[in-house]
């Protein structure tokens, strides 16, 4: 069985997109590189073009609320050269937080740049459909940031009703004008108390 991906180290990473890209880099250590946030499409653009990185697939791309700031986190990797990079844009802006969108280059950013939009609240600019993936429309806020549990604005956090009923299962279906947590409309499966 043939070996795992190395992950690269940030510093080397760092360096060659420093020579190619003058001044991208703002932050790198032995684990990832941190680059410029309005740039972060011409940093993954030269990755994956370069014949030294080879940086074909966007394995995943995910965010992290760090209270005063967002990161995006890249997890690139060359198949044919069977090495991992970890690339990070910082988003400052809490109230509009946006990056470039990752789709022109990598295909397979459709749905997760949907993913970390409708969760975290970050905006993907130039993505061609960038839209709500898991929750409905009008849902109030965006439940993995970590200012979601104090939405404000008369609104309470969580979730009031279901936006489903499942028919098929008539002991599962709410009643769509009650608050979870009210005993009688909670199947019995749910009820009870949660382990501290």
């Amino acid at each position: 069985m043939p070996a795992g991906p190395t992950q690269l180290a940030g510093q080397r990473v760092a360096e060659a997109l420093d020579r190619a890209l003058p001044g991208i880099v703002t932050v790198s250590n032995d684990e990832w590189v941190e680059v410029a946030p309005a740039r972060v499409d011409e940093a993954l653009h030269w990755l994956h073009d370069s014949e030294e990185f080879d940086a074909a697939q966007l394995s995943s791309l995910c965010a992290v609320d760090y209270h005063d700031h967002f990161a995006v986190v890249y997890h690139l990797q060359s198949l044919d050269l069977n090495h991992q990079i970890v690339l990070k844009a910082r988003v400052s802006d809490h109230e509009e937080p946006a990056l470039p969108s990752s789709y022109p280059i990598y295909k397979g950013a459709l749905l997760q740049e949907r993913e970390v939009y409708d969760l975290m609240g970050i905006r993907f600019e130039g993505h061609p459909d960038l839209r709500r993936i898991f929750l409905w429309d009008g849902f109030p806020g965006h439940p993995l940031r970590k200012d979601f549990m104090g939405i404000g604005q008369g609104l309470t956090s969580g979730l009031r009703r279901f936006p489903f009923e499942d028919k098929a299962n008539p002991d599962r279906q709410l009643n769509r004008d009650n608050l979870i947590g009210d005993e009688q409309d909670v199947p019995s499966e749910w009820s009870g108390t949660a382990p501290a």
